[in-house]
C-alpha cells in the first residue's frame, strides 16, 4: 500500500508503539502488528487491531488503571 502522508512509500509488516489516552488513562502498547511505511514511518493499523486496543483501554478504565504499559498479545 502506498503511503498516504509522504505519497512516495510502501508499507512493509512491522510493529508499532500505540499509545491511547482519554479521560486521564494513559495506556501505551509496545509491539502492536502494523503496515508502516519505508519512507517516513507513518504506521498503519488492521481494524482487527484496533478494536483489540480499545477494548484493552476500556477494560484498563474500568479497572482504575492510570498510567500502563503493555506487550501487545492478540487475542
Amino acid at each position: 500500500m502506498k503511503c498516504v502522508i509522504c505519497a512516495t512509500g510502501e508499507t512493509q509488516p512491522g510493529k508499532a508503539t500505540v499509545t491511547l489516552e482519554r479521560d486521564g488513562v494513559i495506556l501505551v502498547v509496545r509491539g502492536v502488528p502494523a503496515r508502516v511505511c519505508a519512507n517516513c514511518g507513518e504506521e498503519y493499523l488492521e481494524e482487527t487491531e484496533t478494536e483489540h486496543l480499545l477494548k484493552s483501554a476500556e477494560e484498563a478504565a474500568r479497572t482504575g488503571v492510570k498510567v500502563d504499559v503493555r506487550d501487545y498479545v492478540a487475542a
